[in-house]
């Protein structure tokens, strides 16, 4: 493929678009009843509705909407915590004990120019838009760009909403191919555009209007992504405002999990939708109870005194009725709700229990052991080991890459390719941490086993080793580590 052509673009759009078309009901209920106040997640066109528009009107229960907050914070914590090292790119499998040693120097420095980066930039507002997307709809996407010149980072972020985004699948799996569609005005698209040539207003509301516009990035048969930016005017005919290509595609999109043969994600909201929309009828039907309960319901005989349609029932009211008639009588309720009580404390379970509140939420008693401690870190680990995995590939690995070429074409940091080989990458996320003082735990109660075997058994430890290993499993800082421990070849049994 040697370039994106306005008609290649708009005619690849409209079908990935059209695939989509099949999503956009069940997007709407998810956000209706999960993530009402998120307004422009999805466009006026496929919701029936414009951003900013109330959205709360059929909402009577918040069970759903306080869960999805809650795994939103929590994955952000747990892969990408702001202001805090959650990388490290480290030398790779391929590279002797000479070469590590040389090349750590230049990969810590390049980690900390990166991590910098990250943090003076909108990541964390912007990533945790995108969390709240993926546990509702189970597809998110985010938009990785380099800022201008002069600016505190290199990087700018735009969590783009879903109704926005139209995806393919390529060959390998991986969400590969993006449309994008947004409207901008006459300003907008001079700021974003700026060598293009821009549409007239004749016949329009001069520079107010409103122009869609479809980018694209499709890979070619080498690898390169290819870029094109097409102004559409009514959809059938376009006209080509930018083109380009990527070594890494500027759309970051990944999923919550996946059915074989679909190419957008499943969310847990999906799964609990059930229980969300019976939970919420379920509010509805007891406020209503609550309503006739407080007001009660009311018959009264035509016995042409009492005129119905003028009562007020109000306290100290005097209600005028014939001589013999019963007046204004209260009509018993046929039944009490009270099992709505316990129909809705189950369904609210369920609905904590899919979204993974009662697991990730915060622990009634403050006095947890480290043991404690460890094993709730690995029952989260067990519990989301699918979805963090899913996520290290289609989210965190396209972030760290998009960078490192971001900040090597500037000439920050050192020409460098993360094969895995020559440069690995590696996690220091909290859940990553988790698993190390796992590993760590089983090597001291493996150190403890041989101590009781002998000082012949100790003896086939390398003491230093063994040291630098924890101080890595414990994250202890480089600095506060010799360089070249004294006694470099001594065994545990050695050692006096």
């Amino acid at each position: 493929m040697t370039g994106l052509t306005a008609e290649s673009v708009l005619k690849g759009f409209r079908q990935a678009k059209a695939r989509r078309k099949n999503w956009e009901t069940l997007w709407g209920q998810c956000y209706d009843f999960a993530l009402p106040q998120h307004d422009g997640a999805l466009t006026a066109q496929s919701s029936g509705r414009s951003s900013g528009q109330g959205r709360v009107d059929r909402l009577f229960d918040a069970t759903a909407s306080d869960a999805v907050d809650q795994l939103a914070a929590s994955l952000m914590a747990e892969l990408t915590p702001p202001w805090s090292r959650w990388f490290e790119l480290a030398p790779g499998v391929d590279m002797d004990d000479d070469e590590r040693a040389g090349m750590e120097p230049a990969l810590d420095r390049t980690s900390a120019v990166l991590q910098a980066h990250f943090d003076r930039s909108n990541l964390g507002l912007e990533i945790h838009q995108a969390y709240l997307d993926l546990v509702t709809v189970g597809s998110a996407t985010l938009l990785f760009e380099e800022a201008p010149l002069g600016e505190p980072s290199a990087f700018r972020f735009t969590a783009v909403p879903v109704g926005q985004i139209a995806l393919e699948e390529g060959e390998s799996g991986r969400l590969d191919t993006t449309y994008r569609a947004t409207e901008l005005t006459k300003a907008q698209l001079g700021a974003r555009f700026p060598d293009a040539k821009l549409p007239d207003h004749k016949g329009r509301e001069g520079d107010d209007a409103l122009h869609t516009v479809i980018e694209a990035v499709v890979p070619d048969e080498t690898g390169t992504r290819q870029y094109a930016a097409v102004l559409s005017e009514g959809g059938d005919e376009g006209r080509l405002l930018a083109t380009g290509e990527f070594d890494r595609s500027p759309f970051i999109n990944f999923r919550w999990t996946k059915a074989p043969g679909e190419v957008y994600g499943r969310s847990p909201v999906m799964k609990a939708l059930p229980d969300i929309k019976t939970a919420n009828k379920v509010v509805e039907l007891v406020l209503k109870n609550a309503t006739i309960a407080v007001s009660g319901i009311w018959q009264a005989d035509d016995d042409g005194v009492l005129n119905p349609a003028t009562v007020k029932l109000t306290p100290g009211t005097i209600i005028p009725k014939a001589v013999g008639s019963k007046g204004l009588t209260a009509l018993e309720a046929p039944g009490r709700f009270d099992v709505s009580q316990l129909v809705l404390q189950d369904l609210r379970g369920r609905i904590r229990h899919a979204l993974l509140a009662d697991r990730l939420g915060q622990i009634n008693n403050p006095k947890m052991t480290a043991t404690e401690v460890l094993e709730r870190s690995a029952e989260i680990s067990k519990l989301l080991g699918a979805t963090y995995g899913r996520l290290q590939s289609e989210l965190l690995n396209p972030l760290v890459e998009r960078g490192v070429a971001i900040l090597r074409r500037r000439g920050e940091i050192e020409d460098m390719i993360l094969d895995g080989r020559r440069v690995e990458l590696r996690y220091r996320s909290p859940l990553a941490k988790n698993q190390r003082r796992q590993d760590a735990q089983d090597a001291l109660l493996w150190f403890d086993t041989v101590g009781k075997i002998g000082p012949e058994a100790l003896s086939i430890i390398d003491a230093p080793k063994a040291a630098r290993w924890l101080a890595q499993a414990f994250n202890v800082p480089d600095d506060l580590l010799k360089t070249e421990p004294a006694d470099a070849g001594a065994g545990v049994g050695d050692v006096r």
